[in-house]
């Protein structure tokens, strides 16, 4: 079945008002739905074997628009339902798609849309931070909130509980050792045997979505490069690829260069660290040092050539805000030559030690069938089976002059994400190689041109966590008035529930390193 033959077909089951093509949404269409077939929508999505990609709220003032994005061989469509705010209920999708969850209930919590059916009405983003029929994302919500002197505690979380002989509890977090955020994890266990693990996230939540209200393009794009600061450039770049395509604003060709070659600089050094942590967290310092200090290395050459260790606020919306001269092209250039050899003899040894074959392979195993099931992006689903890259599947400039190899596996544990990693840091390499020797002359930006109307748009960009989904709307001033960006995140962190299950409590740590979900970027 073509992409258009499924898009049809969707379209054709349910009681629709119309499908269209927007430029600002492609490659995405937009189909209305009615509310009695929304339910219906995620049923025949299943059965046609679309991925279940975003969900969103949006208060119109006038209406509640919920929208989903689904995805199948490339293709996006964007369903929109519309709903009056005197009856705020819709079928839920999770029933179809588990990757709906979590979305859904973010969405009640903050737009304050009821999903019938969902099985799970514990609050999520909430947690104690305003009243219960409070919903931030409605206009009359105000930015600052009214927050009480002092929020009370989030004690009362209704975790599963532990029954049986044997069986005990083991609360980890929400505030953690050392300086990562805070994330609650509750482990059900006999003896190290792990039997169940639950998540509670949304402890830094930051108000994203609302203080994006109100913003010009330019702030929206600093905001975005803040959601994560480890990927402060695919995210940056997704939102201004939606605020471009809704203005339809030309990006200078050299900027479309600049912007990947930025975007897998910042892929290799989150691999880079995140291949030594996964060695630290089995005890095999050597590899910790030794990926940390070309980690250092890398992000240190990031800083003297594009301005910022991260790249932070390099893209801006119409291009970049800084260029490579033929020195600093050069010196990238010297860097993965130097750096190449380093990370494949690293890997080597890695790979022929006994002790980190015997922590790694089988350990955390997420089976090929759930991880399709949970929506898994990026290392995480490319381990488990899921060759799916957005670069590569619904490629963008310059990835649509380019070719980009996908590394796939099926082995689904640990010792799989970390090989999805290393052999995508090479390709990386290469890839910044072919992006510098190709690097077009001329500008490198052209002026921000405000939309003269209310319009919309969506980026999609593979991040080093996997497809980054955002989607802008402008009113008729300009501003922002609609700011959804989904992280991989948001799909990735629920498969370390699934796969820490019958695995020991020592080994969390090497599980969660080798998923490493952001919690920033989870809790917009």
């Amino acid at each position: 079945m073509s992409a258009s033959d499924w898009r049809e077909q969707l379209a054709s089951s349910v009681q629709s008002t119309s499908a269209e093509s927007m430029p600002g949404l492609a490659p995405a269409q937009l189909l209305h739905v009615s509310a009695a077939d929304w339910g219906k929508l995620a049923r025949v999505a299943k059965e046609l074997g679309c991925r279940w990609v975003a969900g969103w709220g949006e208060d119109r003032a006038e209406e509640i628009l919920v929208n989903a994005c689904l995805e199948k061989k490339g293709a996006y469509m964007i369903a929109r339902a519309r709903l009056d705010h005197t009856a705020v209920t819709l079928p839920s999708h999770t029933p179809y798609y588990a990757a709906a969850s979590r979305s859904e209930r973010h969405t009640r919590d903050l737009v304050g849309v009821h999903f019938s059916e969902h099985p799970d009405a514990r609050r999520w983003t909430r947690h104690q931070a305003w009243a219960e029929h409070a919903y931030p994302l409605r206009k009359e919500f105000a930015a600052a909130g009214a927050p009480p002197l002092q929020t009370p505690p989030d004690d009362s979380y209704p975790f599963l509980q532990a029954h049986g002989s044997g069986v005990y509890e083991i609360p980890v977090g929400p505030v953690h050792a050392g300086i990562i955020e805070p994330g609650h994890f509750r482990f059900q266990a006999v003896g190290e045997l792990v039997l169940n693990l639950e998540e509670h996230l949304g402890y830094v939540h930051k108000g994203i979505e609302k203080i994006a209200e109100g913003r010009d393009a330019a702030a929206l794009a600093r905001l975005a490069g803040r959601i994560s600061g480890d990927c402060t450039v695919a995210h940056t770049w997704a939102a201004c690829m939606a605020m471009e395509r809704a203005s339809s604003l030309d990006v200078p060709e050299r900027a479309h260069y600049v912007r990947a070659i930025m975007c897998e600089r910042e892929r290799v050094a989150n691999h880079l660290g995140d291949i030594g942590a996964v060695l630290n967290d089995v005890a095999f310092t050597f590899g910790f040092y030794q990926f940390a200090r070309l980690r250092e290395d890398w992000t240190r050459l990031s800083h003297a050539l594009l301005g910022h260790r991260f790249m932070m606020d390099r893209i801006i919306p119409g291009g970049v805000a800084v260029d490579l001269d033929p020195a600093g092209i050069d010196a990238m250039r010297e860097q993965i030559r130097a750096l190449r050899p380093e990370v494949e003899q690293l890997i080597a040894i890695a790979e022929d030690n006994a002790s980190i074959e015997d922590r790694l392979e089988t350990t955390g195993y997420l089976d090929p069938v759930l991880a399709a099931e949970l929506g898994t992006l990026g290392y995480v689903g490319r381990a488990s089976g899921i060759d799916f890259d957005v670069r590569r599947d619904v490629p963008y400039p310059p990835y649509d002059r380019l070719e980009v190899a996908v590394p796939v596996y099926h082995y689904g544990d640990v010792a799989a994400r970390v090989k999805v990693r290393g052999a995508e840091t090479l390709f990386a390499f290469e890839l910044i190689e072919r992006l510098l020797l190709a690097l077009p002359d001329g500008s490198i930006a052209n002026p921000w041109q405000p939309p003269a109307s209310e319009l919309e748009g969506i980026g999609l960009v593979e991040g080093w966590r996997g497809e980054i989904l955002t989607y802008v709307r402008f009113d008729s001033a300009g501003k922002i008035t609609r700011f959804y960006p989904r992280d991989p995140s948001w799909l990735n962190w629920p498969a370390l529930e699934k796969l820490m299950r019958d695995n020991i409590v020592p080994d969390f740590p090497v599980c969660n390193k080798s998923v490493n979900g952001s919690y920033s970027g989870h809790d917009l």
